[in-house]
């Protein structure tokens, strides 16, 4: 359609890596105007975590919508959203003995994070937060401060304050436990960090290149912030909901945050969708003082609802992700070893995974191979070199296996093409390369 080009901003950029006009999608598959079809290792950036269109939740949907039922309703209470909060503690929180005040925000990511800083800030007196290498929290002026990427950065035509960043697990080594580092500068008077608000962190650091701490790291840096007063906020907008293979991704490090962000995978059928988990003692919002037109996004409460009810009221679908992130995990440990020679590593936990290359040439490389083989895969990391899978949750073995053979042929003839190693580049040295 030329309307694409006379009209739209040339900020788009999953238009450009994937220049067709999609008509339709179902579980792991997209389909073009012309009727192909394209299996979708991108899912919508993590938004889709349980398929394009899942009929359960259209079913509910659409019983929804045929029965008038509230579709905006402002910070009103509304039987979707007591539905979704009933299903959310009884099956989400009290299994796992959280006790949080759930904050509806704006419906992005973004919005999450800024209020969250902004609990975080107006509770403790303290103005700074304290952020990592390579994060990626938001594009809004306030989370774009926490956000560690130069070209998001860049665009922000001012100065971008409020924020000490710290080397996350990894950046200096995998010898290197950074939260020392961070303990130390927290503890010295004179080291220039002021007493931070809160720690702002992602489990694993998606658009930062599929980055994981460990549940070490992760255990000393909440102690770290217990010692010092800061609130130790998670990220947990792309890796939660499932990916890693747990509801939050952090429940295998045995930690308790202050406050949690939620949203994409949070609404289930890619409705928008975004909370803030706060610490009872922390709710000290006067009434207003945050607020947002698109705080009740009732259709999302009925796709989170469905989501929760089907997915999440036992471990049968836990369990079934921790087998296939076991599968992608073995399956990329392979093609690195056979086609690695200094090329290529591998990242990630459960189903979040990605492949580390030497540089963003060879990565943009392979997901080109892989889009003209009818896959849709992107790149993440500090030049787009770690091809990311980020498939959903749902996808079929069979297609699993499918998407991964695609990558690896790409693998194969990029290699055959290559020739001599390419220059290793120092940031790929600087994370941690795991098969968890």
């Amino acid at each position: 359609m030329k309307i694409f080009d006379e009209i739209e901003s040339k900020v788009q950029s999953y238009a450009r890596a994937f220049p067709r006009v999609f008509h339709k999608a179902r579980g792991e598959f997209l389909y073009d105007e012309e009727g192909n079809q394209y299996l979708d290792f991108l899912a919508g950036a993590g938004t889709l975590n349980y398929g394009h269109n899942n009929p359960l939740f259209k079913k509910r949907l659409l019983d929804y919508i045929n029965d008038d039922g509230i579709t905006h309703g402002l910070d009103m209470h509304t039987r979707a959203k007591g539905e979704f909060l009933e299903s959310f503690n009884e099956k989400i929180l009290k299994p796992r003995d959280m006790e949080y005040v759930v904050q509806f925000t704006g419906p992005t990511g973004t919005n999450a994070v800024e209020a969250a800083m902004k609990i975080a800030r107006n509770v403790t007196g303290q103005h700074n937060i304290v952020t990592f290498t390579n994060g990626f929290h938001g594009v809004s002026l306030g989370s774009l401060a926490a956000t560690g990427n130069s070209h998001h950065r860049d665009a922000a035509g001012i100065t971008l304050s409020g924020t000490h960043r710290m080397p996350y697990d990894g950046y200096l080594g995998e010898d290197i436990d950074t939260t020392v580092y961070l303990d130390k500068v927290l503890t010295d008077s004179s080291s220039g960090i002021n007493s931070p608000a809160a720690v702002i962190v992602e489990t694993v650091q998606g658009e930062g290149g599929i980055n994981i701490a460990s549940f070490e790291w992760l255990y000393n840096l909440q102690a770290v912030c217990r010692k010092h007063g800061a609130l130790l906020i998670v990220d947990d907008i792309q890796a939660g909901c499932g990916r890693t293979g747990d509801y939050f991704s952090f429940e295998a490090a045995d930690i308790e945050p202050d406050i949690i962000t939620l949203s994409k995978s949070l609404g289930g059928y890619g409705l928008p969708f975004a909370v803030v988990l706060m610490k009872p003692e922390l709710d000290q919002w006067k009434p207003g003082e945050h607020n947002g037109t698109f705080r009740g996004n009732n259709l999302a409460f009925v796709a989170a609802k469905a989501a929760i009810d089907h997915y999440w009221s036992d471990s049968r679908f836990s369990s079934e992700i921790k087998r296939k992130g076991q599968y992608i995990s073995k399956r990329l440990a392979s093609i690195v070893k056979q086609y690695g020679g200094g090329r290529f590593t591998t990242h990630g936990r459960g189903m979040f995974r990605g492949i580390g290359c030497v540089n963003g040439e060879l990565a943009r490389t392979i997901t080109r191979y892989a889009f003209r083989n009818r896959l849709i895969i992107e790149t993440s990391g500090a030049d787009d070199h770690v091809v990311k899978f980020l498939c959903p949750l749902t996808i079929s073995d069979t297609n699993l296996k499918r998407g991964i053979d695609i990558v690896e042929n790409a693998i194969q003839e990029v290699c055959a093409k290559e020739g001599p190693v390419p220059e290793k580049i120092d940031y790929f040295d600087g994370h941690r390369a795991v098969n968890a």
